[in-house]
């Protein structure tokens, strides 16, 4: 049995700064009301949930998502899994939920991601001796040490060199995330898909005024010669999103419009140049679908870094105006586990307009050198 996966509904919490409104809020409780606003926007029972997926990378263990489900409600007999694929995780959930769709095992999952950096336990190694103090770490490794294993903003140095992306060309995409974002606030655009947790329904991060002038006045953050700054990346911050992901025949017993998850795929490349993960998925995609970039209407892309996002759409030949029209990573944040899944949330709110486009890609990164794309139809 074959069954066609749709998205029939998505919402996300607003997204903090590490330490800022959700700064004290434990990742159940800023993953369980925003699982909660999906259910309910889908008009069906916590029973018909086959399963709730939940991307997480730095959470205290234990199973978040079923810590997540319960506090939700979903009631001791729903069940729940946490997903890690790093910073791909929230979309890998996605990823899952419509595998287990299309092969006809569930009619409705619940499925995303969700970070708390500002609760996230400590990392430490156990001390090989008495006596000895641990060591923390801020990371587990992405890579073995031979295949080269790079911090993140150092990758994205050599991505932006490699591909001749310039500081001055940086620094204006990431002044234009801030700017599309601050207007997508102001018009009311992100009100419908965010909700209010501890009466806070606005991301914090994206700044009003920011120019590529101002940015440019910005040290290099990650080497010397450098051209990645604290300006044109990504923050670290808390966010959750949560996607309902159905059944066609589920929709239609229902007469539920959805959003039509087509295709996904996942890639590898040099986990030294792990922001280019990205580039063979889309291209799987595309040629798999007999599409062409020009058929693209929208893409959301998640910014870690604005020089690794102009070098994927460089190699993929996409316009950077087609990217993240409200604003991405750079200007909202970046809440790891969870990012993969805004960006659904971000297509299912643009697209589900009377006006959306046809076909819209969700695109994300991940450490040790991933990617994962994701294509979705509008009928």
């Amino acid at each position: 049995m074959s069954e066609t996966p749709m998205i029939v509904a998505a919402r996300r919490s607003a997204i903090g700064r590490a330490g800022g409104i959700f700064g004290d809020l434990p990742l159940h409780r800023l993953a369980a009301p925003v699982l909660t606003a999906a259910l309910e926007d889908s008009g069906a029972s916590a029973s018909e949930v086959s399963e709730v997926l939940l991307g997480n990378v730095f959470g205290p263990g234990g199973n978040s998502a079923r810590v997540a489900a319960l506090e939700a409600g979903l009631g001791v007999e729903s069940s729940a899994v946490t997903v890690d694929r790093q910073c791909a995780s929230g979309l890998e959930a996605v990823h899952l939920a419509a595998t287990m769709v299309a092969a006809g095992r569930g009619g409705l999952y619940l499925a995303g991601g969700a970070e708390s950096p500002s609760t996230a336990p400590w990392r430490a190694e156990r001390p090989r001796s008495v006596g000895e103090p641990p060591r923390f770490y801020s990371r587990a490794p992405f890579a073995p040490a031979a295949f080269g294993d790079p911090e993140m903003g150092a990758a994205a140095d050599l991505v932006a060199a490699e591909a001749g992306i310039s500081r001055a060309r940086q620094d204006e995409y990431a002044a234009e995330s801030h700017r599309k974002a601050i207007e997508t606030v102001r018009a009311g655009g992100f009100d419908a898909e965010i909700v209010p947790i501890d009466a806070h329904c606005t991301d914090q991060r994206p700044r009003a005024g920011l120019t590529a002038a101002r940015l440019a006045r910005l040290r290099p953050a990650f080497s010397q010669d450098g051209t990645t700054t604290a300006g044109n990346s990504c923050g670290v911050n808390d966010g959750a999103a949560v996607v309902a992901v159905a059944s066609e025949s589920w929709c239609a017993d229902r007469g539920l419009r959805g959003l039509r998850i087509v295709d996904w795929a996942a890639s590898g490349v040099d986990p030294r140049r792990l922001g280019l993960g990205p580039v063979p998925a889309v291209r799987t995609l595309l040629e798999r679908n007999g599409l062409t970039v020009a058929e693209l209407g929208v893409v959301e892309f998640n910014e870690a870094f604005a020089g690794q996002v102009l070098a994927c759409l460089d190699a993929l030949g996409i316009a950077p105006e087609l990217v993240c029209p409200d604003g991405g990573a750079i200007a909202l944040g970046h809440p790891w586990g969870a990012s993969g899944a805004v960006l659904m949330v971000r297509l299912f709110s643009r697209m589900m307009r009377a006006d959306g486009p046809r076909f819209g890609l969700a695109v994300i990164a991940a450490g040790g050198g991933q990617g994962l794309a994701t294509l979705v139809r509008r009928d």
